[in-house]
């Protein structure tokens, strides 16, 4: 009888691994994306999770889990038994949830049991490149300072990290300016594009089109260092803001429990995995800086972003229910 894996994702990808000591020949696992950045999900995802069951000679079962910005995939992620064959990969929002909702139906930190880091996908400030006045970071600085509240920028929804990328930029600054959400990137792309909004914190993945087309301009990368999928365009700290950062960021979890010599095969399997060759040139092609980690490094990740996303949430009076 097989065994099916599962596994959520919330922003980037998941994947479902089965390391215990006796493996079923007929042992499945289960991939459960849920809350991602789609291009770089359906790329990585499963070019990863096919890296995955090549090394540890299994097939991988993709479900998809999507709805309330990761919280479905990850509270049936967590309820899942412990024994190596349900894992998730998941984005900033386990850090970002909790504050953005009232109640979840799980805890970030009790209900699962970090494995790796795996790639950070930089957000990158853009403008429509023939209506915008703005050629710098200084220029939309200065811009905002002029006009208080009234310079407008669009996001993939509220509490999504293109939103928050906004708020943190408007919080670092001093500045105030006009959030306008939208159901997705793609809306909100076109009316960048149509020059309904002024700018955007939009994702590597899907803004570099329309940057190498010549549509939009970058004026800076959210991330602490350049992109290699932009390497001429500056980070946003060093055009005009210091201390400005955000990485959206995206790592695997599996629930509290699992065997550590489970948690140790995964990411040991993963962290090769995203060192290949084949693998870097996959996630380059979507914008992302693969990183990969301990499941230490993980954990201790996690509580630092739970307490600073939980800080400027709070600050700024963003909630989602």
């Amino acid at each position: 009888m097989s065994r099916r894996v599962g596994v959520k994702s919330g922003d980037f990808c998941a994947l479902a691994l089965a390391c215990t000591p006796v493996q079923a020949a007929d042992h499945r696992f289960e991939l459960i994306p849920i809350a991602l950045q789609r291009g770089c999900v359906e790329t990585s995802n499963r070019f990863l999770c096919d890296r995955a069951a090549r090394e540890l000679g299994q097939p991988f079962v993709v479900e998809n889990r999507p709805g309330a910005g990761g919280n479905i995939g990850a509270d049936y992620v967590a309820k899942q038994p412990a024994d190596g064959y349900t894992i998730m990969i998941t984005s900033i929002g386990m850090a970002t949830n909790p504050a953005l909702y009232a109640k979840l139906a799980y805890d970030p930190v009790k209900d699962f049991a970090p494995i790796s880091l795996l790639a950070v996908v930089p957000n990158v400030l853009v403008v429509n490149a023939a209506r915008s006045p703005d050629t710098s970071v200084q220029d939309v600085l200065a811009h905002a300072r002029r006009n208080p509240g009234k310079l407008s920028y669009a996001s993939a929804g509220n509490g999504t990290s293109i939103h928050l990328a906004g708020e943190v930029f408007a919080s670092t600054a001093g500045v105030a300016l006009m959030h306008v959400p939208y159901k997705g990137s793609g809306p909100a792309i076109t009316d960048m594009l149509g020059g309904q909004v002024d700018l955007m914190f939009d994702s590597i993945t899907s803004a570099r089109p329309h940057i190498q087309s010549g549509k939009l301009r970058a004026l800076g990368v959210t991330t602490a260092k350049r992109s290699s999928a932009l390497p001429d365009v500056p980070t946003i700290a060093e055009a005009g803001l210091p201390g400005y950062e955000v990485s959206p960021w995206f790592a695997v979890f599996a629930p509290a429990g699992t065997p550590p010599q489970v948690v140790a095969r995964l990411n040991q399997v993963l962290n090769g995995a995203m060192q290949q060759p084949d693998t870097l040139k996959k996630l380059e092609s979507v914008g992302a800086e693969p990183i990969g980690s301990t499941p230490q490094a993980l954990a201790t990740h996690l509580q630092q972003e739970l307490a600073r996303w939980g800080k400027l949430i709070k600050e700024r009076g963003i909630r989602l229910d």
